[in-house]
């Protein structure tokens, strides 16, 4: 049973060898998970994707493509479907064909924005594979308002690109490949705040470059 001070929502983002890294975290989670989690993959606007059906089949929780105006449901993964950003909006989630960020819709850094502004303290973010530098905005969306990020452990990620951004510009709570982030969610899911920063300890500097040196990029992978 998750602490009240515990986070409510994990919010996931990927590109390239996403699909892989996406699969095992997942996996790895019980079926008791008491968060919501959010998935975004960088996906081709006019395509389809079987990105739900894989995750579903890969592990206990439920999987689904998000809905506009869909409750956010603990214990329950929503995945962003082609051509539209997924977002949190209070207790319900919205898709948006609002402008492409860094050349995608979906993109990862609304997401990240938008449940940084909902949950604050109770957001988790984590970056897993990808080439460019999408999600390393949100993520520090997140840690200003009081929430966690993560990255995928470059030496285990497909593509290192997204990880490596990440690791560059944002105060991670861990770098850790994907058995670790699944039990440091669980552990944040489930325990009180001051369990929380007493698990995490210091955050990880991040090398001295500005926000504004984040490049912008246009990679596209699909599922």
């Amino acid at each position: 049973m998750a602490h009240p001070e515990s986070i409510e929502v994990v919010a996931l983002g990927a590109s390239a060898g996403g699909v892989e890294a996406l699969t095992r975290l997942i996996s790895l989670l019980p079926a008791d998970f008491p968060a919501a989690v959010f998935v975004v993959l960088h996906l081709l606007e006019s395509g389809t994707s079987r990105l739900a059906a894989i995750l579903g089949r890969a592990g206990a929780l439920p999987v689904e493509t998000a809905r506009d105006g869909a409750p956010v449901v603990p214990g329950r993964v929503a995945v962003a479907p082609p051509g539209v950003h997924l977002t949190l909006d209070g207790a319900v989630m919205r898709l948006g064909d609002g402008p492409r960020e860094r050349g995608h819709r979906p993109a990862v850094d609304p997401l990240f924005r938008s449940v940084a502004e909902h949950r604050g303290p109770r957001a988790a973010a984590v970056v897993l594979s990808g080439t460019g530098s999408d999600g390393t905005r949100g993520l520090l969306e997140v840690k200003r308002r009081g929430g966690v990020a993560f990255a995928q452990d470059p030496a285990e990620a497909r593509y290192d690109g997204m990880p490596r951004s990440a690791r560059t510009h944002v105060a991670l709570d861990g770098v850790l490949g994907c058995e670790a982030l699944a039990s440091t969610l669980v552990r944040l899911a489930t325990a009180g705040a001051g369990t929380i920063s007493g698990a995490l300890g210091h955050p990880i500097a991040p090398t001295p470059d500005a926000v504004e040196d984040v490049p912008d990029v246009a990679n596209e992978s699909q599922a």
